[in-house]
């Protein structure tokens, strides 16, 4: 029989799918999760949502939606599983506190669930387009009996306003016993009623246990400092529910000699604020080689693990990071054959796992079948730089403001940082509600990004078997986000699922090229694709149609305006210009003269071409075909440019490979004293997509030059 993964494809009850020849996206998850504004729960409380806008409480929540509870106001979920624990999303108003009372099939519990704005609504303001963001924060309770599949379980707000997310119903195995030969923290001295302090015990349970295990029984640790020294050693918990770490800073050291294992227990912090100086985090810096973390619960820290220095070889897997005030995880550069695999991530204040080739590349390192749901200042994953880098089969839902499902991404941030390079793979992932409206650019990011933010792609870049599922802007972005128009090359985008995506399937801003094969699109909101270069004139970038394709053909046709989710591709004034801001392009260009001021509307700019070097060529792409009947071209109005003959031959292309003669070779008188411009008309016939200027000849300068090509439909 095959494995049922729980995948998140709609904002009520988790819709199980079955395997396919692919392999399902996401972690198989010890839970089953349920939507507070689904059919699978009722409510006295109000719905609310759903909203992508930043800085909303709506716009956090998974599926974008919750019910907010005022006091009194319950929301009552239908048990989906076996169950005898579950784990609330919730959010109270800023400095507010209060419970949840709890009701199993109608009768009211004697343990309530603490719920709490300490950990949340928090402000950075350092990181350009920041808003008070982290408005969701998650609570747990062992229910102290069973409940079956059809069971009600309700939640009332006491005290304060709350509103709830989702519940994740889980049966939490009994406590596990102590391994046979291993060190007990308690034997050193270790509190399990958190009240002493347990650092040194931890200390001397680990220099006791050197290549053995330390045992962590049930009970609430408090830890005050970090554990540092750590290699050759095990430390195992009796199960995340049950051996509980409170400590903000578990183990801080720059190395280890490795073969540290972590396992089955829950490290809870104090992080309140993100203070970037500091290390408030699981783990910060080395593991060592061959090390592994498993079976953790992780929360309320700064980030998860902040790896730097010798990880070769590590293994994270079958984790919960809950409510980091930043990364999940971070591979800070030098990770080679780091696996992460089988974890959940729910509400991290930045990327949710992010490889970054800072000081040395991460190399052959992997992120799969993770599931991540509401990051809420950056990606769901991002791989900064690295060099033979695989994403595959995870499921990334619900970013928010600055982030993306997926980004691929040359942006530095600090030197020395090491390029995307060789093969980067990117399989077979799904994505929810992902991309969001980037603040800084005032334009949206796509569900998966690609990203020559500070020097070109020139890595191969490979995008798979990949499904995407209403992004609320476009699917796949192609963009040079640090404005200086660097190229993307490479990239093959092979077998896309694309369902209602609010503007557009490719969003293309960079230079560049990609092929896209079996890419496939139902539910598209304004056009196929969006071609406009960023900044404007920085350059082309080409698609390439491998095959296929279907239900993306059309084009956005104002690179002046930006497409608003599912308003449809507007009709273009039939007397616009249709070269004007389109990417240009030139055999040659003399100095600054260069092609895209030939198309930026300024007539006191112009493209000057190579000197003395004719014949010579300027081309435009209209970004569709269009029945192109008039030509309007200028040179400076200025009475300083003297009257000449330019000597011209008008050629069209709708693939900017095959050029046919649309007007042959032919003088065209510039005279100042009449506007110093040229009118061309061309004639019926097929129409064109990229236009070509080619000049043999001017009489007033030795090379080709126009201040303004204008390209009209009216004759």
């Amino acid at each position: 029989m095959p494995i049922i993964t729980m995948v998140a494809l709609s904002a009520g009850l988790l819709t199980a799918t079955a395997p396919s020849a692919h392999a399902a996206a996401g972690a198989t998850l010890p839970f089953t999760s349920v939507e507070a504004e689904s059919e699978s729960a009722t409510t006295t409380g109000t719905r609310i949502g759903p909203d992508h806008t930043q800085g909303t409480l709506a716009s956090e929540a998974s599926g974008r939606q919750a019910v907010r509870l005022d006091a009194g106001r319950r929301v009552e979920f239908t048990v989906p599983r076996a169950a005898n624990a579950v784990n609330v999303a919730y959010s109270v108003p800023d400095g507010q506190s209060g419970t949840l009372n709890v009701y199993v099939n109608g009768t009211r519990l004697a343990k309530t669930l603490p719920v709490t704005s300490k950990y949340s609504y928090l402000d950075t303001s350092w990181i350009p387009g920041a808003r008070t963001h982290h408005f969701f924060d998650n609570a747990r309770l062992l229910l102290g009996q069973n409940v079956q599949a059809g069971d009600k379980v309700a939640f009332e707000a006491a005290g304060a306003q709350v509103t709830v997310d989702v519940a994740d119903f889980e049966q939490v195995a009994a406590a596990a016993g102590q391994p046979a030969g291993s060190v007990s923290v308690t034997s050193k001295g270790a509190d399990p009623t958190g009240n002493g302090d347990s650092t040194q015990a931890f200390r001397d349970a680990i220099s006791a246990a050197q290549g053995g295990v330390v045992w962590i029984p049930p009970g609430d640790y408090r830890l005050t400092s970090a554990l540092s020294g750590v290699q050759n050693v095990t430390l195992q918990g009796a199960g995340s529910w049950h051996s509980v770490v409170h400590s903000s800073r578990f183990i801080d050291q720059s190395s280890s000699l490795g073969g540290v294992h972590i396992k089955d227990f829950a490290v809870v912090g104090e992080v309140t604020e993100r203070v970037d100086s500091n290390p408030d985090n699981f783990v910060n810096g080395s593991l060592g080689r061959g090390s592994s973390v498993s079976g953790m619960w992780l929360q309320h820290l700064k980030v998860g693990l902040w790896l730097m220095g010798d990880n070769d070889n590590l293994v994270v897997e079958n984790n919960r990071f809950l409510d980091m005030t930043a990364d999940g995880l971070n591979l800070n550069g030098n990770a080679r054959g780091v696996r992460v695999r089988n974890n959940f991530l729910r509400n991290q204040g930045d990327d949710a796992l992010a490889m970054w080739s800072l000081y040395a590349p991460d190399t052959n390192s992997s992120f799969e079948n993770n599931t991540i749901s509401q990051p809420n200042l950056a990606n769901g994953i991002a791989i900064y730089g690295g060099t033979d880098i695989a994403v595959k089969n995870n499921l990334v839902s619900d970013t928010n403001a600055l982030g993306s499902g997926i980004a691929i991404s040359n942006q530095k941030f600090l030197d020395p940082f090491s390029p995307l390079a060789g093969s980067i793979t990117v399989d077979g992932n799904t994505l929810v509600r992902t991309g969001a409206m980037n603040p800084n650019w005032n334009h949206p990011m796509g569900a998966l990004r690609v990203d020559s933010y500070d020097s070109a792609i020139n890595a191969t870049v490979a995008i798979t078997n990949t499904t995407i599922t209403d992004s609320p802007y476009s699917a796949f972005e192609f963009v040079s986000g640090g404005g200086q128009g660097y190229p993307v090359r490479n990239v093959t985008v092979d077998g896309a699922t694309v369902r209602n995506t609010g503007t557009v399937v490719v969003q293309a801003e960079a230079q560049g090229a990609a092929t896209f094969r079996n890419v496939t699109a139902t539910g598209v909101g304004a056009a196929g694709v969006y071609n406009c270069p960023y900044p404007a004139n920085s350059g082309t970038f080409a698609l390439t149609d491998g095959g296929g394709n279907s239900g993306w053909s059309t084009t956005w046709s104002d690179c002046s305006t930006w497409p608003q989710p599912g308003q449809g591709n507007p009709d273009p004034d039939p007397n616009r210009n249709l070269a004007k801001g389109r990417p240009a392009t030139a055999t040659g260009s003399q100095d600054v003269y260069t092609p895209g001021k030939a198309v930026d509307g300024d007539a006191n700019s112009y493209w000057e071409s190579t000197n003395n070097a004719f014949p010579q060529s300027w081309t435009v792409d209209l970004g569709s075909v269009e029945a192109v009947r008039r030509l309007v071209l200028k040179l400076p109005p200025s009475s300083a440019w003297g009257a000449r003959t330019q000597t011209l031959t008008v050629l069209g292309s709708t693939d900017n490979t095959t050029y046919t003669t649309v007007v042959g070779a032919q003088g065209y008188r510039f005279d100042p004293a009449t506007g110093n411009t040229a009118t061309v008309s061309l004639p019926s016939g097929p129409g064109l997509r990229y236009l070509r200027l080619s000049v043999s000849a001017n009489t007033g300068w030795p090379a080709g030059q126009f201040s303004e090509v204008e390209a009209y439909r009216t004759s």
